[in-house]
């Protein structure tokens, strides 16, 4: 198996696409062994959904579809990059701020932490921007 894998899927920006995010990651983290039913993976797919959720819910009408990429350094780490076209970037709101919405990041930013991992963003080319998670991983050689 190779040491650095990679895949990505594009999906429109609906509320269906969110399932079928998760799925998506969910096969592909199954074929790089990392098993359904694995807390790391169960973290993972979390993450995906946040992250999915908030590519469609805060790009209305200015981003008709939404990226997830999936890079695995099997000695290193697991990064996990959702791409949207809207120029906004995501609001950083206290960890303990009780509001009805931007719980999203606030999730993800503490599921990055307790796994030992980073959250951070990134420009696109077209103006948008990809929210990117990278988590330490390193996976049994089977």
């Amino acid at each position: 198996m190779a040491d650095h894998q990679e895949a990505s899927v594009t999906l429109p920006s609906a509320p269906a696409s969110v399932p079928e995010a998760r799925a998506y990651v969910t096969d592909v983290l199954a074929e790089w062994g990392l098993g359904e039913g694995a807390e790391a993976a169960d973290t993972v797919r979390l993450i995906v959904s946040e992250l999915a959720t908030n590519a469609v819910e805060h790009t209305v009408g200015q981003s008709p579809t939404f990226t997830v990429d999936l890079r695995l350094d099997r000695e290193q780490r697991l990064e996990i990059g959702v791409t949207d076209s809207h120029p906004k970037w995501p609001r950083w709101l206290p960890l303990a701020t009780q509001q009805d919405s931007g719980r999203g990041m606030v999730i993800v930013r503490c599921l990055a932490a307790e796994s030992g991992g980073e959250v951070f963003v990134t420009p696109t080319a077209d103006g948008g921007k990809t929210v990117w998670i990278a988590l330490p991983w390193t996976v049994p050689v089977r």
